[in-house]
């Protein structure tokens, strides 16, 4: 079945992008707010974030300077403190330092109890583990609780409107197939050979993507740039003994992901290939 389009309204809170964001769908009771950790205080007198729900802690690592999610629930409370009292317990938490920026996901009508947050809590930590957009930061696997199928159905029905990138791959797994033939509207397969790398790679409209089983050059060159060296240190969890990549990696451009592959400065544009040996350059050129 082909994707529905779906008529979203977000609300600017401030009047900006980058600000507090209140996001709503015609005909679904759910609702989900985009709140800065240094905006948190500014939602205190909404009733609907005293709520249950379920919410997502966005930041980075300062560790390995990766992506990072914390996934939690939050039910409402006799004293009527509920989803904005968790994440402000979060914010006085020093080991909760990393995250920068919240989502929430609750309802209109305050329809969540114990059993239906918990089965969104983790139905999210499974999706976004397998994502594998950010590390996911929870300890412990939450369990999913004990629902019938006709509120199972209703539940992942509010999953589907829940629109975040967090929860889709970086590459679509129908880009994997070896053996599938490139459609007329479907990105070419690129590859990319050297005398120590052997790797191919997906064009998304994020970046591109260095995908899992790619071979990647295991020492720097003497002019490798810094930035590139950093990279194979963020990523060493990802590269195995025989330096085959253990994922999809997505990068923001074609150059950084060709110099993490040969570790060393790369022209992305030229190095790219296609199997009958179109340049990226030239596949773009192409298009236009």
């Amino acid at each position: 079945m082909a994707p529905r389009g779906k008529s979203i309204n977000l609300y600017l809170m401030d009047g900006e992008a980058n600000g507090r964001i209140k996001c709503t769908l015609a005909n679904w009771t759910g609702v989900a707010y985009k709140i800065p950790r240094t905006e948190l205080d500014k939602y205190k007198d909404r009733d609907d974030l005293k709520q249950s729900g379920v919410y997502f802690l966005f930041g980075i690592s300062d560790d390995t300077g990766e992506n990072v999610v914390y996934i939690g629930q939050a039910g409402s409370r006799k004293n009527g403190e509920g989803i904005l009292f968790r994440l402000q317990e979060h914010k006085r938490n020093p080991d909760k330092g990393y995250w920068s920026e919240a989502v929430v996901f609750t309802t209109s009508n305050n329809s969540f109890g114990p059993t239906e947050i918990s089965y969104l809590e983790n139905r999210f930590c499974n999706l976004a583990t397998e994502a594998n957009r950010y590390f996911v930061k929870n300890g412990n696997a939450p369990t999913s609780g004990n629902i019938t199928e006709e509120k199972e159905s209703e539940l992942e029905e509010f999953i589907d409107c829940f629109l975040h990138k967090l929860f889709e791959p970086v590459v679509a797994k129908s880009f994997l197939a070896e053996d599938q033939q490139s459609s007329a509207d479907e990105e070419p397969m690129f590859y990319l050979k050297t005398s120590k790398s052997n790797a191919k790679g997906r064009r998304t409209n994020e970046g591109f993507v260095v995908l899992k089983g790619s071979t990647i050059s295991a020492n720097p060159t003497a002019t490798c740039p810094d930035a590139n060296r950093k990279l194979h240190k963020q990523y060493s969890d990802r590269i195995d003994k025989n330096n085959v990549l253990s994922e999809d990696i997505l990068f923001k451009s074609p150059s950084t992901a060709a110099g993490f592959v040969t570790y060393a400065s790369a022209n992305g544009l030229i190095m790219w290939v296609t199997g009958d040996k179109k340049t990226l350059r030239d596949v773009e050129n192409s298009e236009q």
